[in-house]
């Protein structure tokens, strides 16, 4: 009798964990709303890509996008990653404050923005992956594990081989639907990080500050077995609206310019906000 009670105990807490990291991930939210947007999928069409934007209204708890199944899909967070690299950064005290700088070790790097010393804000926008890769080789694999497993953060492996590119290539994943969820537990102030760390935060994923709105987030690049894949997520907020994207795309054929490329993640997710009328 004693053993019954045992394994039902143990039932019941896996059951209500389980449950959990289920509404933690969005998958159980009955009074969501999906809708489809075709003029989304007419938009990625004309930049000669595929892929999925999908865009969240936090007010009305409604998601758009093109391709549903495509935002369900994993694929390399790339450097959308640097978001919760910074905030482990932060809480663990590898990044000690928004003016710690990255020393540049004097060797050239894929990109002339690298080629300098940098402080956090301008590592986060100018994306350095040397600064993030010092920083994920401090906080180590171990302590890097624990923090995206509390941060609820995808689906990463991560170990003492790949600490420093685990999130641009290997089998790391988060899908576009994990990255909401993600963005807005942060907004939200339900992650388990500190309101310091929330608050350089703030300042670090800011793009653009207007008089109508204010854009933040962060874009990644990852490019496996010769198929470039391309992000850009955050938020906006517009007055007292809020809305999450987070945009994925691939494309057609890999003739594209790379450039062209890079500048399509944020043309065609403020094509599809202003076909939402969020911004004009």
């Amino acid at each position: 009798m004693k053993i019954c009670k045992l394994l039902f105990l143990i039932v019941c807490i896996t059951s209500c964990k389980d449950q959990k990291k289920t509404e933690i991930l969005g998958e159980s939210k009955s009074n969501t709303t999906k809708i489809n947007k075709s003029e989304f999928q007419t938009i990625i069409d004309s930049n000669n890509v595929k892929g999925s934007i999908l865009i969240y209204d936090l007010n009305n708890n409604t998601y758009y996008s093109n391709n549903f199944k495509w935002a369900t899909h994993g694929n390399l967070p790339a450097s959308t990653f640097k978001i919760t690299n910074s905030i482990i950064g932060l809480e663990t005290g590898v990044i000690e404050s928004d003016s710690t700088i990255f020393k540049w070790d004097g060797e050239e790097k894929w990109s002339n923005f690298w080629e300098q010393d940098l402080v956090l804000r301008d590592a986060f926008q100018f994306s350095c992956v040397p600064c993030y890769q010092e920083v994920a080789a401090k906080i180590g694999a171990q302590r890097m594990n624990e923090y995206v497993e509390n941060l609820q953060y995808g689906n990463l492996k991560i170990n003492a081989d790949n600490i420093t590119d685990f999130w641009l290539e290997g089998d790391s994943r988060i899908s576009q639907m994990q990255q909401i969820d993600f963005l807005k537990r942060y907004f939200n102030d339900q992650l388990p990080i500190s309101k310091r760390t929330k608050h350089i935060m703030q300042d670090v994923m800011l793009i653009e500050k207007t008089t109508d709105y204010k854009l933040s987030g962060k874009t990644g690049l990852s490019n496996s077995n010769n198929q470039y894949n391309g992000w850009f997520v955050g938020f906006i907020e517009v007055k007292n609206h809020v809305y999450f994207f987070a945009t994925n795309l691939e494309p057609i054929d890999n003739n594209i310019d790379l450039n062209d490329f890079i500048k399509t993640r944020k043309e065609v997710t403020l094509a599809a906000l202003k076909e939402l009328q969020v911004i004009k």
